[in-house]
């Protein structure tokens, strides 16, 4: 039943988005952006597409549609649109690791109000997800970008969805005016950070030659999070043997504790250079108590249901029965 919503959503957007292209002769992503606002809105503004759009919003608001239908079915076209036009800025999570993370989440939160970051939030998939998950509604969630197509897509993600995020038209890098928060959560991003003068404000700019975005995507984390707030992000499988000078080894050893790594099966990536983990860190204080232990695990391979079954048994008793 719900492939059939989503599937019966992702038509509607995919079509409204062909309807619109045709007039204002943009590329597919700009548009899916425009359909997105107008259904969010419940208004057509071109006279000429009423007949048109005008079924297709009827169908969309006839579906019993929950916002994780709405997020799955909106990714769909998302990625339908990033591949017509590639930018390196323009990857999405994978739906997989969306669900993982925001399980992850979902068990370190409870049911306990909490705020949350996304420091390179793109479209707001991650986000959304993560808030689709939680066990309460009660969240503050902020999320920035950089990118002015991003940044609206995530607004009108998270107005479809009825997600209450305050969005932020910026460099992640760049000092973030926002109280420290419970969680960050991040696909950070990868490659060499182009602005040298900020760059100087992170003590990670040294780990290599020029500075890289990356590390200082995990400093920056660090510093928005409250003491004990907890750090949960896709990294780059090379971030600890890019590290050849042990700095991002001794900024971590004082101020974060890592509770867990888990490897990614490379099949959910392009090229196997380009493979990630999914890193969980915590902020350091004086009196916590971390897991006695921290997971160190592979995940394996999504196609295999009973191997994947068992992992999940395994990281949900870890989260059980750790230290807190």
């Amino acid at each position: 039943m719900q492939t059939t919503t989503v599937s019966e959503l992702f038509s509607v957007f995919d079509q409204t988005t062909l309807f619109i292209k045709k007039i204002r002769e943009t590329d597919y992503l700009t548009t899916l952006c425009e359909a997105v606002e107008g259904l969010a809105q419940d208004e057509i503004k071109d006279e000429e597409l009423l007949g048109k759009l005008k079924p297709l919003y009827d169908r969309y608001y006839s579906q019993k549609a929950t916002a994780e239908d709405v997020r799955r079915a909106l990714q769909l076209a998302m990625l339908k649109g990033m591949k017509a036009s590639p930018q390196p800025n323009h990857e999405m999570t994978p739906d997989t690791l969306v669900i993982l993370i925001g399980h992850m989440i979902a068990m370190l939160a409870g049911k306990k109000p909490f705020s949350i970051l996304d420091p390179a939030v793109g479209s707001a998939n991650l986000l959304t997800g993560i808030m689709n998950q939680s066990e309460t509604d009660d969240i503050l969630a902020y999320g920035i970008d950089a990118d002015p197509l991003l940044i609206r897509l995530a607004a009108s993600n998270a107005n479809l969805q009825q997600k209450e995020i305050q969005l932020f038209h910026q460099d992640g890098l760049k000092p973030i005016l926002i109280d420290p928060v419970d969680f960050v959560v991040c696909d950070v991003p990868i490659g060499i950070y182009p602005d040298q003068e900020s760059a100087k404000t992170y003590a990670l700019k040294d780990v290599a030659e020029k500075p890289l975005t990356h590390f200082l995507f995990v400093e920056q984390c660090l510093r928005k999070l409250k003491t004990d707030g907890y750090f949960l992000s896709l990294v780059p499988n090379h971030l600890f043997s890019d590290d050849q000078g042990h700095v991002f080894h001794d900024f971590i050893q004082e101020n974060a504790t890592i509770l867990a790594l888990i490897q990614l099966p490379v099949s959910l990536f392009t090229k196997g250079e380009q493979a990630k983990s999914i890193l969980l860190m915590q902020k350091k204080s004086g009196t916590q108590t971390h897991a006695k232990q921290a997971l160190l695990a592979e995940m394996p391979d999504f196609s295999n249901e009973v191997k994947m079954r068992k992992f999940m048994q395994q990281l949900d008793h870890w989260f059980l029965h750790r230290s807190v």
